[in-house]
């Protein structure tokens, strides 16, 4: 069993910038892939930002994020990390980790991200 947790959201601007984290309770190395979805009321589930947890760390993310967020990792402290610039209201949303471990999927409890002036 592997538990993920989130920290990092709250209330921010437009324009603003938030950094969420997600926390492994096991090395990421031993994952295959780590990434970031997110739930808007109302609406479905979406990849936000994938990475490779070995290798070279390979990323990709959706196309309504290029250039706005990074996700890394840090393989030291077993984490994922989500750089969140330029902020739009759209962007307000519950923010989910996600990671595959031994072709098991698991997921965060979600932080909160809101987006308004």
């Amino acid at each position: 069993q592997v538990q993920l947790v989130e920290s990092g959201g709250g209330l921010v601007q437009p324009g603003g910038s938030l950094r969420l984290s997600c926390a492994a309770s096991r090395s990421i190395v031993s994952s295959t892939v780590m990434g970031w979805y997110r739930q808007a009321p109302g609406k479905e589930r979406e990849l936000v930002a994938r990475i490779a947890t070995g290798g070279s760390g390979y990323t990709n993310y959706a196309d309504f994020v290029k250039g706005r967020f990074t996700i890394s990792r840090d393989i030291v402290n077993n984490m994922v990390h989500l750089e969140m610039n330029s902020l739009k209201p759209e962007d307000t949303a519950v923010y989910y980790c996600d990671a595959v471990f031994d072709f098991k999927e698991y997921w965060g409890q979600g932080t909160q991200v809101i987006v308004s002036s």
